[in-house]
């Protein structure tokens, strides 16, 4: 099948060819395409809305793309803030929709090629697996945070002791549909699919189930790792923009070093700068935790050690520079300058691998939902990669037992487990010196 690139895909670097394959394409993949129905065409509509296009007329082609990307950047910021006003709840309402969205837009990508054979069942399970994986991973969180409520609750209780036998048998369902789906002579093809399914259901769904994990721990803990990337996305944009002379990988042949590096430094100064800023409001800071009493979240706590200020002194070399002989910072700024660092060195491989995955299959964005900037998973493959660090990095370096979790789960068992369990640790705390003899209990 031919391959035209319009000239703004041209434009965006992507590449005319004459023997119409991309970088490192082989005969063995032109054979499968044939098998596969052929790649979906990439897409030549202008998808600018109508008045943007009127007021920018007199632009080029390059300033108009410019204006268009950063009006429509400044919409998306002020949406971000919007729903950060409106709390934890609206928030992980927004990371669920975001999932759905990112997951249909892959899965058409995959549909595209696999329709032509109008096979029977391919959408119907590829939901139905998304179904099971969220009942899985939000059962489990559910379970979790809100332990007390789900105890409370006769269903819930029931839900919870058999969730992942549940979880086990919905999948198991959508496993024998699939086979009992399998077509001859399409065997190979729908197989694909079926790992199609499962590496988008890997990257999208567990990716966001982490960003909820990572909200839970404290809102800037979701706030500053996704602020930093977007910092990064439109320093690294603007000085390729005005500064880019440099190419930096052939999968982004718009990607300059100028821009990388450019965004880099950019990046942890506006890390430094506005954890400084987030880190003296509880709101931000304290765990979102479920109060049973009034059935709603509740970010109120006395702050930790990573969020007080403290005084720290600046190394010897830097000192006749700045004329400083210490600092105050909260603790969670150096931190934040890891979650910068990555934002801006590893963060952007989420966005090459984006746009290899895009050349693969000759499509310039994954979808047109957003003008200028192409679908909702091209502007989440580098958070979806974020929010696997940032967690990671939680478990790694911060966070360390739950006591009041610890004793919500201790509430639920028999009395003679919680005397045993008491007697037990009154007699290490006996043996440590924490508590006197029997006569001081």
């Amino acid at each position: 099948f031919p391959l035209h690139v319009s000239p703004v895909a041209r434009e965006d670097g992507w590449e005319s060819e004459s023997e119409n394959k991309l970088d490192g394409e082989t005969a063995s993949d032109s054979e499968s395409k044939s098998e596969f129905g052929g790649s979906p065409p990439v897409p030549t509509s202008d998808d600018t809305p109508e008045v943007l296009n009127r007021a920018l007329s007199n632009l080029s082609s390059r300033w108009k793309n410019w204006w268009v990307r950063g009006i429509l950047t400044l919409a998306m910021i002020t949406f971000f803030f919007i729903i950060i006003y409106l709390g934890p709840m609206v928030l992980m309402t927004i990371v669920m929709c975001v999932q759905i969205k990112c997951f249909h837009e892959i899965i058409t990508i995959g549909y595209n090629v696999y329709h032509s054979y109008d096979l029977p069942w391919f959408r119907t399970l590829s939901w139905y697996f998304l179904l099971c994986v969220n009942y899985f991973f939000y059962g489990e969180t559910v379970t979790d945070y809100f332990f007390t409520l789900v105890q409370r609750e006769e269903p819930l209780r029931i839900l919870s002791k058999y969730h992942r036998f549940i979880s086990f048998a919905l999948y198991l369902t959508g496993f024998c549909m699939f086979v009992l789906s399998l077509v001859k002579k399409h065997y190979r093809l729908q197989f694909y699919m079926f790992g199609w399914t499962h590496v988008t259901l890997l990257i999208v769904v567990t990716q966001s189930h982490l960003i909820i994990h990572n909200l839970f721990e404290g809102m800037i803990w979701f706030i500053v790792p996704i602020s930093c990337v977007i910092c990064n996305d439109i320093m690294a944009y603007m000085f390729g923009f005005f500064f880019g002379r440099t190419p930096l990988i052939k999968l982004s042949p718009k990607k300059t070093w100028e821009g990388f590096i450019g965004g880099f430094f950019a990046t942890v100064l506006f890390g430094l700068l506005l954890s400084y800023v987030m880190s003296g409001y509880r709101c931000f800071t304290c765990p979102v935790e479920f109060n049973n009493d009034t059935n709603s979240f509740t970010v109120d706590c006395e702050p930790s050690e990573l969020f007080q200020l403290q005084e720290y002194n600046i190394p010897l070399v830097l000192q006749s520079v700045v004329g400083w002989k210490t600092v105050r910072m909260y603790p969670f700024q150096i931190h934040s300058i890891a979650l910068s660092t990555f934002a801006s060195l590893i963060g952007p491989f989420g966005g090459f691998f984006a746009s290899g995955f895009k050349r693969a299959f000759k499509i310039k964005d994954f979808a047109n939902t957003i003008p200028g900037h192409g679908g909702i998973m091209d502007r989440f493959d580098c958070q979806y990669l974020m929010a696997t660090f940032v967690n990671v990095y939680i478990a790694s370096f911060i966070r360390g037992p739950n006591p009041s979790k610890l004793i919500q789960q201790f509430l639920t068992l028999r009395p003679d487990q919680q005397l045993h369990i008491f007697n037990t640790l009154k007699a290490h705390l006996v043996d440590k010196g924490v508590l006197g003899g029997s006569e001081d209990a």
